[in-house]
């Protein structure tokens, strides 16, 4: 049998390509072992294996882990991802919000900004230069900042007053100003100009920087981180008084130099945080300097409060623990803050009973003999009605000078 089907010729044909197809399997089989020895010999001699190279085709991404670091639990940082080189990551450009390019742009107003403000302090004899900031429409100055202004005058009738502002310094901010104006307070709005006012100062490079795209303007609204440079800018080449405008001011400020408020002490009386809401320094004071210089250096725009109330309270801790002369007096929170944010409420509601009547009268005597002010963080306190018989009600009847009454 083995014969006949040797020498069938339809039978060697099948052989033959049966015989064809194995010494083909074997060369493949044979080429792929050499394949792999080689490829694993190169893999031990430049320490990598085959599955790192395939990593580096895949395509790049950026993943956003977040920081276990309590002083970067409001933001996330971006990471590359484990197998992409250097040239892979491009980090994409720092690019200012159409609102924010105003903020760069000068006028008329403001390339005479420095000499408005010398001409206006020259002029007027003035026993206390204020300064206030507003970065709003002038649609928002409302009854409340109003009052805030009317307080200024009503305890300090000899002073000047500058808001910096490029909204208020208008027609409307005018008619706003009016009824102070017509009776011979000195108050104007001024539009600032920043490339001037940071000039010289560590501000001017940060400011530079912020232009250009070099620095991370951040998610919060850069105008509202100017406005807490531009009050220490002010405050330098100027000298004088920095307020908020939801600052009540109760006393007269001519007796405070290079003074600052604690927002809060310890059970030994120590303060443990300060704020910038209210400010008093004289010209080319080195502390506001320092405070600058940490604004541009440790700026930060996507975490509330770190380059205003808490840039304070880190300089002067540094400064105190390091025995520097600070040549700056710290007043207790009675002072500037007698009522924190998380009870402001309390100042708007009238009293229900006889005992809130006799608090609401310990109060106010307590306001008059130790506060030279209240603040009343309008963050809070913004969508509080004023009550009749409240704390408010009673401080805006004794501190107002136009005293419309729609407060």
């Amino acid at each position: 049998m083995f014969d006949s089907w040797r020498y069938s010729p339809v039978k060697s044909n099948i052989f033959s390509t049966i015989t064809f197809a194995v010494f083909i399997f074997v060369i493949i089989f044979t080429d792929s072992i050499v394949s792999n020895v080689s490829l694993h010999s190169d893999a031990i001699e430049h320490g990598s294996n085959h599955q790192d190279q395939l990593q580096t085709h895949q395509t790049s991404q950026v993943l956003r882990i977040t920081s276990t670091d309590d002083e970067d639990d409001d933001h996330g940082i971006l990471l590359p991802p484990f197998e992409v080189t250097e040239e892979v990551i491009v980090q994409p450009e720092n690019k200012l919000k159409p609102e924010d390019l105003r903020l760069f742009q000068r006028s008329r107003f403001t390339r005479r900004f420095n000499s408005r403000v010398r001409e206006f302090f020259g002029s007027n004899q003035c026993k206390v230069q204020f300064f206030m900031t507003w970065i709003s429409p002038t649609e928002l100055f409302g009854e409340r900042e109003f009052f805030v202004l009317e307080s200024v005058f009503q305890t300090n009738p000899e002073s000047c007053l500058i808001i910096l502002s490029s909204t208020m310094d208008s027609e409307e901010g005018r008619k706003i100003l009016e009824p102070l104006t017509s009776r011979g307070f000195r108050v104007g709005a001024f539009s600032p100009d920043l490339w001037a006012l940071f000039k010289n100062t560590p501000a001017e490079r940060w400011l530079s920087d912020i232009k250009n795209g070099d620095r991370d303007p951040g998610e919060i609204p850069l105008a509202q981180n100017l406005s807490n440079l531009v009050r220490l800018a002010a405050l330098y080449k100027y000298g004088g008084v920095y307020l908020d405008t939801d600052f009540i001011v109760l006393k007269e400020f001519s007796g405070l130099r290079n003074t600052i408020g604690a927002q809060s002490v310890d059970v030994n009386g120590n303060w443990t945080r300060l704020n910038n809401a209210v400010l008093v320094f004289d010209k080319n004071h080195p502390l506001v300097y320092k405070f600058m210089e940490e604004f541009a250096f440790s700026f930060d725009g996507n975490r509330w409060g770190h380059n205003g109330p808490y840039l304070v309270s880190r300089v002067v801790d540094r400064l105190a623990n390091t025995g520097e002369e600070l040549n700056c007096t710290v007043l207790p929170p009675i002072a500037f803050y007698p009522v924190d944010w998380t009870k402001i409420s309390g100042f708007f509601i009238k009293p229900n009973d006889q005992l809130g009547a006799k608090w609401i009268e310990a109060k106010i005597r307590q306001l008059s003999m130790s506060a030279y002010g209240v603040h009343l963080w309008n963050r809070q306190s913004s969508r509080f009605r004023i009550e009749e018989g409240s704390i408010i009600r009673r401080l805006i009847s004794d501190h107002c000078v136009v005293c419309s009454g729609r407060v």
